[in-house]
């Protein structure tokens, strides 16, 4: 069975910088997608960006395109997600999910990915 383990959360300054690493286990993840979610108290959880197993295509949501960078380290079996000049608006609960049926790495729906982390907190703020 695929597990999921998030890691690299934390607290950080407006401005700052922080690396999400999801380190996948139970099989190797050879096609697919590996996307992020992430979700703030009292809202909807969203997509943030996602990765093609099979292609490398990448999504971003808009609210992270040019400050978010998704990559993927397939000797070690693990999906980054670095995020630059982070805002107190992106303090949330950040997700890791997969799932090898999804073909197109957008929409993200949260139904379409069968794995997921436990979750890692993210908070920006001075």
């Amino acid at each position: 069975q695929l597990q999921l383990v998030e890691s690299g959360g934390g607290l950080v300054q407006p401005g700052g910088s922080l690396r999400l690493s999801c380190a996948v286990s139970g099989f190797t993840l050879d096609y697919g997608a590996i996307g992020w979610f992430r979700q703030a108290p009292a809202k909807e959880r969203e997509g943030v960006s996602c990765i093609s197993i099979s292609d490398g295509s990448t999504y971003y949501a808009d609210s992270v395109k040019g400050r978010f960078t998704i990559s993927r380290d397939n000797a070690k079996n693990t999906v980054y997600l670095q995020m630059n000049s982070l805002k107190p608006e992106d303090t949330a609960v950040y997700y890791c999910a997969a799932d090898r049926g999804i073909t197109t790495v957008q929409p993200m729906w949260p139904a379409d990915f069968g794995s997921w982390g436990q979750g890692t907190q993210v908070t920006v703020s001075s």
